[in-house]
């Protein structure tokens, strides 16, 4: 049985499950290997303060991702093809990993925050 999101260390195992999969995404893995060029090393800990704060009120987040968004789609057109498939990508590990009330408050705000970055990041 799953259980619920419960803590860090739940946000970092999503967090790395989900990169993971991104990285070796045929759709969009190339934004953040090829274009970004992520370094994983300062971008990991960063998703696991965002999500944490998302989900949990933790105020440890600092930074503005729709800025480094609207810099990517200057480097590689985003389309709402790309930002679709990261919501797939992202529910799907949710959902292998987790089932509960959090579960689908992390699912339901990755959403909405993903439709307001195709909206204001692709303008």
């Amino acid at each position: 049985m799953k259980n619920d999101i419960q803590n860090r260390n739940d946000i970092i195992l999503l967090v790395n499950t989900f990169y993971d999969t991104v990285i070796a995404d045929d759709v969009i893995g190339y934004l953040f290997t090829d274009v970004a060029k992520v370094n994983w090393n300062l971008h990991l800990p960063k998703m696991y303060d965002f999500w944490e704060n998302i989900l949990f009120s933790t105020g440890n987040f600092e930074g503005n991702p729709m800025i480094k968004h609207k810099e990517l789609n200057q480097k590689s057109k985003l389309s709402e093809d790309h930002f679709n498939h990261w919501n797939k990508l992202f529910n799907a590990t949710v959902d292998i990993l987790f089932k509960g009330e959090k579960a689908d408050e992390i699912k339901n705000r990755a959403m909405n925050i993903s439709q307001m970055m195709m909206q204001k990041a692709v303008d």
